[in-house]
């Protein structure tokens, strides 16, 4: 029996699921892709691991006249340290910080992140810039770089400049990135003596997005202090809970008052219906990620 669907479902176009005609350029430098992005009359798109950009061009949601694929820029790959600091260049995949010994050492809480981030063919594609760059509310990346208050480095014909991640999220896949500039790498202080961490989500199925999940870095639980919590896939941003932290800090974990609290202070936060979950659901969810992260951080 055929299947009848309206003319304009656009999956039945010939052209669905095949990404409009394009100019596509591969520099080899920072300083070319940064020009071909600043091209005056054209719009232009920066490709990182292409693994929602793809997605979004074949579905027509992305129609850029020209991609500049970053994947040959060596200055834009790496993970280094920089004194006190770790630094990612934009183009690293997922799979090379779930690899790496500077990350194990110095940033744990990424550690424990990048294994919920899709599978693992996802994780040999995807990059962390591409992740910063689209600030998907529901991913993983911006959640864990509030939490850890790194910072993201970016760069455009004009120069560099840095910014807090605090101050880069700013709402449903909006960030302070202006125009033609990239994302060229993110840093953050390595964990000290002491630090603890916690990352906890829930999804439908391991690889799905997360329909609530929360970071946790703490610079000491005995009692708690420089606590930072941050959300992701409850809101139309990853956020941070700064009420919650504010019960919390001076306080310990085992605290059952101070945990009710931060619990409480939740109520606080404006929380985003989405196709998985209303409103009330992801305030709900948003307490049990975060109830059952504080256990972690404190065990």
């Amino acid at each position: 029996m055929a299947l009848w669907l309206p003319d304009d479902f656009r999956l039945c176009r010939e052209d669905a699921l095949k990404a409009p005609d394009f100019e596509y350029e591969k520099p080899d430098t920072l300083a070319a892709a940064l020009a071909l992005l600043a091209s005056p009359g054209r719009d232009t798109q920066p490709l990182a691991g292409g693994q929602s950009l793809a997605p979004m061009m074949n579905f027509r949601l992305a129609q850029p006249e020209v991609l500049v694929d970053l994947n040959g820029i060596a200055e834009l790959k790496g993970i280094r340290e920089d004194n006190d600091r770790i630094v990612i260049g934009a183009m690293t995949r997922y799979a090379d910080l779930e690899h790496s010994p500077l990350i194990d050492r110095h940033a744990p809480l990424l550690k424990m992140a990048v294994p919920h981030i899709a599978h693992a063919a996802i994780r040999n594609r995807g990059t962390i810039g591409g992740s910063v760059a689209l600030a998907d509310p529901a991913a993983e990346m911006p959640g864990v770089l509030l939490a850890l208050d790194a910072t993201v480095i970016t760069t455009s014909a004009n120069g560099e400049r840095q910014t807090r991640a605090d101050d880069f999220f700013l709402g449903l896949y909006e960030t302070a990135l202006d125009e033609g500039e990239i994302v060229k790498a993110v840093s953050m202080s390595k964990a000290q003596a002491g630090s603890r961490f916690a990352f906890y989500e829930l999804a439908r199925r391991h690889g799905d997005y997360a329909m609530a999940g929360v970071a946790l870095a703490a610079s000491d639980t005995a009692p708690c202090s420089g606590l930072r919590i941050a959300f992701f896939g409850v809101s139309d941003c990853a956020l941070r809970a700064t009420d919650a932290e504010d019960a919390l800090n001076g306080r310990s974990l085992g605290d059952v008052d101070a945990v009710a609290m931060a619990l409480g202070a939740l109520d606080r936060i404006e929380f985003h219906a989405d196709l998985n979950a209303s409103a009330v659901t992801k305030r709900h969810l948003a307490g049990v990620v975060l109830e059952r992260a504080l256990a972690e951080l404190g065990s």
